[in-house]
């Protein structure tokens, strides 16, 4: 399946990976990692750096699945209100997961100056805009709830946002603790770093059509006909590891991206904050390192890729009408757009970890928003479940 179409703005700015492998023999390892996106690369990552042989296998060209349509903005907040997910999972459980994304933000700033790699991470301030009066009832209510649990929250009146930051909605949660990459150019970086260091090896174009699990191993079938022995499988190729499931655990959603031509100083709103809204559909709006304006959303249910592509025009429209609304002396021109596929789950939380089907196999399905924040903590619980380490991962475990 097609996950993205027209040009997204990450593979143009940074081009494709110079240094790729298509498997061509047998071969045996101890972890094989199935996906090399952003969330292969961070388990491969985590791997690593506690000692275990990986290989990476991605039945495309490195990184260039849904990694390229990423938006990367990196926020503790997920697509569902903490009110919201208390009702859903218990109080206790929905807290933690709101933390481990905080958690998580940091934790990916560690990752990339411990490496002494670049993938453009900026901290960045964050508002969630109350679209009309029953989102300011919505956010005041997650007000409260946020700041019983001490997570970093400001409620603002339409007063003080129009005073900060010139724009005119009935308020805004604010927060000074999100963040923004190059998911592209970081998850390259990783991939890089590690096989120059630890020995990673990466196959490209290397499709994974079988897997027979053994007593204590997997052997992994290949489809120019390859195998792969390994003690356990990491599956991370996004949404497609529905097709290794029998339950449905995933709605896929298609979303749609706008980035402007390269803007002057002055035509950007106050801190460059990271920005969303109540309204749904929603609209996301983030800077780039080249003084870009990039704006997404009017999300809608995924059918197929033909359909998907022909609602781009259409929604580019809607979006760019939102964000005028918004901004309305902004002088945006449109330079690159795109459409994307993923997933989302009932709950808004990722899947991670064993399933009850699939022995010798970890999960790392950070589907929703949030993807980003997801795939580190994915990342680094499927490493402690590895060695042994006491996890939390029944807080996102397929029986939740």
């Amino acid at each position: 399946m097609d996950l993205k179409s027209g040009l997204p703005f990450w593979l143009i700015r940074n081009g494709l990976t110079k240094d790729y492998l298509t498997l061509d023999d047998n071969i045996e390892t101890e972890i094989l990692i199935i996906g090399s996106g952003i969330t292969g690369a961070l388990c491969a990552h985590f791997l690593c750096e506690a000692k275990v042989k990986c290989i990476i296998v991605d039945k495309r060209m490195a990184s260039t699945g849904s990694t390229t349509a990423s938006t990367a903005q990196l926020q503790y907040e997920i697509d569902v209100f903490l009110f919201d997910l208390i009702e859903k999972v218990g109080e206790e459980n929905a807290v933690k997961a709101y933390r481990k994304c905080l958690e998580s933000i940091y934790t990916l700033e560690k990752i990339i100056k411990k490496l002494k790699i670049d993938g453009d991470f900026d901290w960045r301030s964050s508002l969630y805009l109350a679209s009309n009066a029953a989102g300011l009832k919505d956010l005041k209510k997650e007000f409260d709830v946020r700041k019983k649990h001490q997570l970093p929250v400001t409620l603002l009146t339409q007063k003080q946002l129009k005073s900060k930051f010139n724009i005119d909605k009935k308020g805004a949660l604010y927060n000074d603790c999100s963040a923004q990459i190059d998911t592209f150019k970081l998850c390259n970086a990783i991939l890089d770093y590690h096989k120059k260091h630890s020995g990673l090896l990466v196959y490209s174009h290397t499709d994974v059509v079988k897997i027979v699990n053994k007593k204590d191993h997997i052997i992994a079938h290949t489809a120019n006909k390859n195998t792969i022995k390994a003690k356990k499988i990491v599956a991370a190729p996004g949404f497609e590891s529905q097709n290794l499931l029998k339950e449905k655990v995933i709605q896929l959603n298609s979303t749609y991206v706008l980035v402007s031509k390269p803007m002057k100083p002055n035509d950007f709103w106050k801190e460059k904050c990271l920005i969303w809204e109540t309204a749904r559909p929603y609209i996301y709006i983030r800077t780039t390192e080249d003084n870009r304006i990039m704006v997404g959303g009017f999300d809608e249910p995924f059918q197929d890729p033909e359909r998907r592509d022909k609602l781009m025009e259409k929604k580019n429209e809607a979006i760019l009408k939102r964000f005028k609304k918004l901004f309305p002396d902004s002088k945006i021109e449109i330079d690159f757009y795109w459409c994307g596929t993923f997933g989302e789950t009932k709950d808004g939380l990722p899947f991670i970890g064993e399933h009850k089907d699939h022995p010798n196999m970890y999960f790392a399905l950070g589907y929703g928003g949030n993807g980003i924040t997801f795939s580190v903590i994915a990342a680094e619980m499927i490493k402690d479940l590895y060695i042994g380490k006491p996890t939390d991962s029944d807080l996102f475990s397929f029986d939740r």
